[in-house]
């Protein structure tokens, strides 16, 4: 019998992925490596930045968490829904929320179909400014006034 495909692999929980998917899940927002690896050593936890690359790279692989590249090139984690969606993220504080996309989704199977492309798969992640942050900057504009 050959080697299991990567699909089919169950990871062993641990201390340490179970400890960075609960510094995950207490972010709304995405976070790089860095800054969860910072948070949970403030916390008292004495995990090591390879441990979290390597926990965060699993939970990637294994679907439990969302990357995405900013715009400086940093990945950013997420801990998602299982569900496919689409992300808004706001360029000034990071707050996301999931969005479901079915115009998207018919757009991509569409475009995909048009040249010949079967099985299309697709990321799509809209940046802009939340409410909050464009009210705190339209009160910082006032108060420079």
């Amino acid at each position: 019998m050959g080697p299991v495909p990567q699909q089919q692999r169950v990871r062993r929980s641990s201390r340490q992925r179970d400890a960075v998917q609960e510094s995950l899940a207490a972010n709304d927002a995405f976070v790089s490596a860095q800054d969860l690896y910072a948070a949970m050593r403030e916390r008292g936890n004495p995990i090591g930045l390879a441990t979290v690359y390597r926990a965060l790279q699993g939970m990637v692989e294994d679907d439990e968490v969302d990357v995405l590249r900013t715009d400086d090139g940093e990945a950013v984690y997420r801990r998602c829904s299982p569900s496919h969606h689409h992300h808004l993220v706001c360029r000034r504080c990071g707050r996301t929320v999931e969005v479901a996309g079915p115009d998207v989704e018919a757009w991509a199977a569409e475009v995909a179909a048009e040249h010949g492309f079967t099985a299309p798969d697709h990321v799509v992640e809209v940046f802009g400014t939340c409410a909050a942050c464009t009210a705190a900057a339209a009160d910082e504009a006032a108060a420079r006034s």
